[in-house]
């Protein structure tokens, strides 16, 4: 029963659970912020590189594909609770990893520990989530988007509070050890662990009917399939790499691939599958990139820019905007009559518009209104998109929610974090060679390279040198290292515009939806009965 006008349930404990995920996404996003404020020690201890610290932060998204693409295809056969005790377990093993990166130790030991702990922290999100999205998807089924904004507003607020731990205990004579940071996302652990505790959960829409697994995976199909399988080659691919090589890995992940795509066409008797499931899943790559990816990296790139201080603050104030407009998603659906597609539509624009702007920022002001702008734009990307699967396509359950938003996360591992880090490195290279080819062959970082996808591979500037020279006082550098420092921020410049073309690409995919709702009678939530 619904007992208010937003679509609140008359379930006892319904408010608990929604907090519970509120929580539990609020561990996985102050884990990340922090994570984003150190980079620049673990460059400055381990002399990283910035596709180094892409790969490392791309674990951070990576091992959420398989916790959510695992947890939500079996949550409706074992249970929420179990789930929710796996999750529990792998945070505390990705710390103990994570922990293991001491100063002394070899850049590439160092980065194991550091890749493997942020993959197993990340696991831990994505059971999370393949717990809390199709739960509060099905303890509010009459306004989703609403409480699934709710849910997600977690995310910006432990931004905030990642944040605020990096501008006040990540320098100064308050600085603590980046281990003590990192470790408080520990203390959200422990709570949700005990909100969680002995409740009973709902059962989704699709698991009440009683279909089978193939009946839930029909409507996702080979095309839906496909795109899982393809972000899973990527992952395959990068991770054998280093082992046996470049064609070696090539072979194997595309084995891995081409399997489980065919599993999945056997599973569902080759069912092609709703080709708006497949655009949306594509759609939810791109949000993963551009959202997941750009937060990994915002903080650095405006500290970078402006200054340290500045870009903590920038990024406190802007996860704030987040925060407080994901409470306002009924109202922009019901006052302004924005449906959930052509509220995607319109933030992507804004955050296309927005990226262009910081792109172009010199002092805190204007970079506080091109970031706010930004944030609005991104704001609801991602909940939304949630809250379509479980209008739309009911009968796939928790599935297509998991596996969009593995698809999403893997992007941001695989595409958006380590392709900004890949940027940053070749923008500020080729401006150093630029202006002054002596001075980058003397700067640049000799027998590491730089490689995004099927981009030239490039030399990027030493990040101990160059981090080195960022901290140095204006009036104290040196001609030369001023060079360095202003080719490193027209880096940072040129990144931001790049990465602006990803909502471009996902305004023309939203227009299309709009256009295909249009010519089918508007936009309406189904039941089963309706698919």
């Amino acid at each position: 029963m619904i007992n208010n006008d937003i679509g609140q349930p008359d379930n006892p404990n319904a408010k608990r659970l929604l907090w519970a995920g509120f929580v539990a996404i609020l561990a996985a996003s102050v884990g990340f912020a922090v994570r984003g404020g150190i980079f620049a020690n673990w460059s400055e201890i381990f002399g990283f590189t910035g596709a180094q610290l892409g790969a490392i932060g791309g674990a951070g998204f990576t091992g959420f594909c398989f916790g959510i693409l695992i947890g939500g295809m079996v949550v409706d056969k074992i249970g929420y609770g179990r789930l929710v005790v796996a999750a529990f377990a792998c945070h505390l093993i990705s710390a103990f990893i994570t922990f293991g990166a001491t100063e002394g130790q070899s850049a590439e030991t160092a980065y194991q520990f550091l890749y493997w702990g942020m993959f197993f922290f990340a696991l831990a999100n994505g059971i999370l989530e393949a717990v809390a999205n199709p739960l509060v998807a099905t303890l509010f089924p009459e306004n989703r988007n609403h409480y699934l904004n709710i849910l997600h507003a977690s995310w910006p607020l432990g931004l905030v509070i990642g944040g605020f731990i990096g501008w006040t205990l990540g320098s100064g004579d308050n600085a603590l050890h980046w281990k003590w940071q990192l470790a408080f996302y520990l203390v959200p652990t422990v709570i949700y662990g005990l909100m969680f505790w002995g409740q009973k959960y709902p059962k989704s829409e699709a698991s009440k009917k009683g279909l089978s697994f193939g009946e839930m995976f029909k409507d996702i199909g080979l095309l839906g399939g496909a795109v899982v399988c393809f972000m899973l080659y990527l992952f395959f691919r990068q991770t054998f790499e280093p082992i046996i090589g470049s064609q070696g890995a090539w072979i194997i992940a595309a084995i891995i691939g081409l399997g489980l795509l065919g599993a999945i066409g056997k599973l569902t008797s080759f069912a092609v599958g709703h080709v708006i499931i497949f655009v949306l899943f594509i759609a939810h790559a791109l949000v993963g990139a551009v959202e997941l990816g750009t937060d990994g990296w915002i903080q650095n790139i405006t500290g970078s820019i402006l200054s340290p201080e500045e870009g903590k603050m920038l990024f406190i104030c802007t996860s704030l905007t987040m925060f407080f407009l994901r409470f306002c998603a009924h109202f922009i659906e019901k006052k302004l009559g924005l449906k959930p597609i052509g509220l995607l539509f319109t933030c992507s624009i804004i955050a296309c518009f927005g990226l262009n702007l910081v792109s172009a920022v010199t002092s805190f002001g204007p970079a506080l209104g091109a970031l706010v702008v930004y944030a609005t734009g991104k704001t609801f990307f991602w909940p939304t998109m949630l809250a379509i699967y479980g209008d739309r396509f009911p009968r796939t359950g928790a599935i297509a929610m998991s596996l969009s938003g593995g698809i999403g996360m893997m992007a941001a591992g695989l595409i958006g974090s380590p392709g900004l880090g890949y940027f940053q490195d070749r923008f500020a290279a080729e401006t150093l060679e630029t202006a002054d080819t002596a001075l980058y062959q003397e700067w640049k970082n000799e027998g590491s390279e730089s490689s995004f996808l099927f981009f030239d591979k490039v030399e990027a500037i030493d990040p101990k040198r160059l981090e080195k020279a960022k901290k140095t006082e204006v009036d104290k550098r040196t001609p030369e290292e001023q060079t360095v420092v202003d080719a490193g921020i027209q880096g940072n410049r040129s990144t931001l515009k790049v990465d602006s073309f990803i909502p471009g690409t996902m305004a023309l995919v939203y227009f299309i939806l709009l256009l295909y709702f249009k010519s089918i009678g508007g936009y309406k939530p189904l039941k089963i009965e309706d698919e």
